[in-house]
């Protein structure tokens, strides 16, 4: 009589709405685990349309891919002698349903909904589903005319029930049933199911492994019984990292341990266990015996098919393993490396950008960055031809191989060191070291030239100029100056902006004051050229030709600060001011910042012209 099962479970690197890499993927995983002797395959939550899919959920086309998918999985000859348990949605009844399908041979044995919903934190679930709360009880699903025709089946059940094999019984229980003060997993067990699945999508959080384990073993050492729990990993194109961590439990113990931090696909678990030590482990248990003769019975779909084999005396079975946990250092470093590469092989981008300050987080950032790089050529080191064949799509090199992360670091992140007048060379020093430490391409870089030109011309715009707190500024000013930074300028306007009031120019915040910031907004190797167009006053230098013709603008001498000052008229500003570039600067000197500010003169708007 047979009693020794190989069951599988897997983490699968699935892709929200990539149905086709996602059917792959899946039937590589069965592949493996048919390879393995296994004959029950689990999968994570969602496997075949990717759990982030947000509100695509809501889309006719999603529920009709994955059907696609499904009826591809049934009719693949890879999915035959093994119980296959995937994650789909599924409407039934006009209501949309987060599913796990079990099929077996091309025949659909039960379609089991989700119960309890993940709607906290990160989680969003109830927007898109409705859980199943009819316990114990099931109903006719009509099969779509695409399935009818390859598993000659009207309908199936749906609902909540367990399957009854020649030699054990098998329940399901979706992510976070695990996770409910009651979870379905105490009641199967007392009613005698055997072996316990647990298809789920949970993202890391640090030292979440430790729940999951405790949780798992907990739930068996009460209650006995095999426990198989399924993980999605990568980003899945979303902010979250899903950490894999697929294992087998029994009785309390752990038998096998998926990796928490991988850049594999498809990862799948196998192990061989003794049904009779799960029996003999019960029958010593009297308080959950005395609990199981009073537990109502659950549905029971009955299936033609053993997990175990009829010789199997012989077979040797999995021993139990202590569980290897990360530090929380490692997990810091590993967690984000892997979502940074996720994030960086699907958005098929050359690579990142980090601004280098000297400071703590940019410097965390970094190293980071560098960690995923460590994990690219280990992973390729192992011979990982995914990852190599990201990698080169990644560099654009057909025939490139990284071998060392510094080198991969320097291909693949570009630090920057922007400095300005607050900056020490204490900070730069310490972001040019930490640059050739990881090996990235550094640039160091003055930013004083595009801060001065902004405030500027928000003064110019405005007739007001922001100053720190320490100034007399308001803490919104004061915000938006700390964090003047070349990507973020038009933020910056935006939150300085105000409603324009006139200003005369005696007034302190007046336009006046930006003439030392313009007289001051070019790269110190060539002074900026700050040309008017004089009338009446002859004042030189000369404006250019393509200023000869417009009129309307008094300016009087140039004051010995080298800023012209406009001449008032009334309470209204008569004047416009120009940055360009000279003409050696166009024929291959440091290109110079430009600046070009039409104002409105006596109604007319003076558009910018020439160089």
């Amino acid at each position: 009589m047979g009693r020794k099962v190989t069951v599988a479970t897997c983490a699968l690197n699935q892709w929200a709405l990539d149905f086709e890499g996602n059917l792959q993927r899946i039937l590589k995983s069965i592949e493996i685990a048919k390879h393995r002797g296994a004959r029950y395959r689990l999968g994570p939550e969602l496997e075949i349309c990717g759990y982030g899919c947000w509100d695509h959920y809501y889309e006719s086309d999603t529920l009709l891919h994955s059907l696609q998918v499904l009826a591809a999985l049934l009719e693949s000859p890879v999915t035959q002698d093994i119980i296959c348990d995937v994650g789909m949605p599924v409407m039934h009844r006009n209501v949309r349903y987060n599913c796990r399908v079990i099929f077996l041979n091309r025949k659909i044995l039960l379609i089991r909904p989700k119960m309890a919903l993940a709607n906290e934190g990160n989680y969003r679930e109830l927007r898109w589903f409705t859980p199943w709360s009819r316990s114990r009880q099931t109903e006719e699903y009509f099969l779509p005319r695409m399935l009818q025709d390859l598993t000659k089946q009207e309908t199936v059940p749906f609902g909540d029930a367990v399957l009854s094999t020649r030699d054990t019984c098998i329940g399901s229980e979706v992510c976070e049933e695990l996770w409910t003060p009651h979870s379905p997993h105490v009641d199967m067990g007392l009613d005698g199911v055997e072996i316990f699945t647990n298809a789920s999508g949970s993202h890391h959080v640090l030292r979440k492994a430790h729940a999951r384990v405790d949780l798992v073993t907990m739930a068996t050492s009460k209650n006995g019984g095999i426990y198989l729990l399924a993980n999605q990993k990568g980003c899945d194109g979303d902010r979250l990292y899903y950490d894999g961590c697929a294992l087998i439990a029994m009785n309390g113990s752990i038998f096998a341990q998926g990796s928490q931090f991988s850049l594999d696909d498809v990862e799948v678990l196998t192990a061989t266990l003794d049904l009779e030590d799960i029996r003999s482990y019960r029958a010593e248990i009297s308080s959950r015996n005395l609990a199981a003769s009073r537990v109502s019975p659950y549905p029971r779909v009955k299936v033609d098919f053993s997990l175990s084999c009829h010789e199997d005396l012989l077979e040797p079975v999995s021993e139990p393993i202590e569980w290897k946990y990360h530090s929380p250092a490692e997990e810091i470093s590993l967690g984000p490396a892997c979502w940074l590469w996720d994030f960086l092989r699907r958005s098929r981008q050359a690579g990142f950008f980090l601004p280098l300050s000297g400071g703590v987080d940019s410097a965390a950032t970094a190293c980071l960055a560098y960690s995923m790089c460590l994990q690219v050529c280990e992973a390729v080191k192992r011979g990982n031809l995914e990852v190599l064949a990201d990698v080169r799509t990644i560099v654009n090199q057909p025939s490139y191989t990284p071998q060392d992360p510094r080198e991969l670091c320097g291909r693949v992140l570009t630090t920057c060191y922007m400095a300005s007048e607050n900056s020490s060379q204490e900070t730069c020093d310490r972001a040019r070291e930490l640059a050739q430490q990881i090996g990235s391409h550094h640039i160091g870089l003055h930013i004083d030239p595009v801060v001065k030109a902004l405030v500027g011309l928000f003064s110019l715009v405005t007739g007001a100029s922001p100053r720190f707190a320490v100034h007399g500024g308001s803490d919104r000013e004061n915000l938006a100056l700390q964090n003047v930074q070349p990507p973020r300028l038009p933020d910056q306007v935006r939150l300085l902006q105000r409603r324009h009031q006139p200003h005369r120019w005696d007034q302190q915040d007046g336009p006046e004051s930006l003439c030392p910031a313009l007289c001051g907004a070019l790269p110190a190797s060539r002074p900026a050229e700050v040309r008017v167009h004089p009338r009446g006053h002859g004042c030189a230098p000369g404006p250019p030709a393509s200023w000869q013709h417009q009129p309307q603008l008094s300016w009087s001498p140039w004051p010995t600060d080298g800023c012209p000052r406009p001449t008032r008229h009334g309470d209204d500003v008569h004047g416009a001011v120009r940055l360009w570039e000279a003409p050696e600067d166009r024929q291959g000197g440091p290109l110079q910042h430009v600046l070009q500010t039409p104002r409105h003169v006596e109604g007319h708007l003076l558009a910018p012209t020439g160089g």
